[in-house]
């Protein structure tokens, strides 16, 4: 049986880079492994807090206007949201509301361009 203390010093002692393999390889094998895991390795790594900022990952698609069409934005809302129709009129109506919110990038831009051909004004927060 492996020395659980010599373990936990070898975990702590991982880089981020290291931590992220370890973490795709658990992965691979059906272990979703705890995110305090990589937390722990963060600090240990030496923090470049001066470094390059992180390109953000997840958006705010908003509705800022409907436009000349809002029947059809009504629809697009509808359709994304799941919203019935009282509720997606309301949202239309209101504007600057969140249509979706911790959107993946691709999937916001693809929100945008639905939302946008139905004749909507979007902006990705």
């Amino acid at each position: 049986m492996a020395d659980v203390a010599k373990l936990a010093e070898e975990l702590l002692g991982l880089t981020i880079l290291e931590a992220k393999e370890l973490n795709d390889i658990l992965e691979e094998k059906g272990i979703k492994p705890a995110a305090a895991a990589v937390a722990v390795a963060g600090p240990a790594a030496g923090g470049d807090a001066g470094g390059a900022a992180e390109e953000k990952d997840e958006f705010d698609v908003i509705l800022v206007a409907a436009g000349d069409k809002k029947i059809n934005v009504i629809k697009e809302v509808r359709a994304i949201t799941g919203l019935g129709l009282k509720e997606a009129k309301e949202l239309v109506e209101a504007g600057g509301k969140a249509v979706k919110e911790g959107a993946a990038k691709a999937e916001a831009e693809e929100l945008k361009g639905k939302l946008e051909a139905a004749g909507a004004t979007v902006e990705l927060k």
